[in-house]
């Protein structure tokens, strides 16, 4: 703990330190509440695209020895950029999925399979799912580390400053307060001993 001064000035800025630091806790709570909400939801989320990639691969597995015959799918279809934008959630900046963009190219309906559509078509899903996870995960990995540092923030109102605040004013008051009354004790002191010196004379 700090050293504190033993003064009226310090007793007022220490009472300031403490409305203050009462003041924006309850803020501080409730954005940890709407974080642990939403990374809850988060959480949920990455699952749910986890199973859509797995059955969309679960499907892709009566296909896969077609992917095995010779077909130039990089030539037919290429993954463009990913389209995100910027949220906010508790004052915290996330990305957004806004969509992929796939260029795709039309097959030789004579010199590709029967499947190269449909195939194209499953991998288009899949690298959406993908993508659409991967900004989910960024979303969690950021709010996640938010509400880290929001519950050092709470800890350390709750646990430390709040707890400090008020036991320095407890201690400055003490002081004062003997202070006081070793001065009236004194001045009593002094009356006596003017008193005495009257009477005496």
């Amino acid at each position: 703990m700090a050293k504190i001064k033993h003064t009226k000035n310090e007793l007022k800025a220490q009472r300031d330190a403490l409305k203050r630091f009462q003041r924006y806790l309850p803020t501080l709570l409730l954005k940890k509440q709407q974080l642990q909400l939403e990374v809850r939801g988060l959480e949920a989320k990455v699952e749910a695209k986890r199973g859509e990639e797995k059955a969309a691969r679960e499907q892709l597995a009566a296909w896969v020895r077609l992917f095995a015959e010779p077909l130039p799918l990089d030539t037919l279809l290429k993954i463009g950029a990913v389209k995100r934008s910027t949220g906010n959630i508790a004052g915290v900046a996330i990305p957004v999925f806004e969509g992929i963009a796939f260029e795709r190219s039309v097959p030789d309906l004579f010199a590709t399979p029967a499947w190269t559509d449909d195939g194209l078509s499953m991998l288009e899903t899949l690298a959406r799912l993908r993508a659409e996870r991967e900004v989910i995960e960024e979303q969690l990995r950021r709010l996640a580390e938010e509400l880290r540092t929001t519950t050092q923030r709470v800890n350390l109102f709750e646990k430390v400053k709040i707890p400090e605040a008020k036991d320095n004013i407890r201690v400055i008051r003490i002081f004062l307060g003997d202070q006081m009354t070793a001065e009236v004790a004194r001045s009593k002191i002094a009356k006596g001993k003017s008193v005495e010196k009257g009477t005496a004379a």
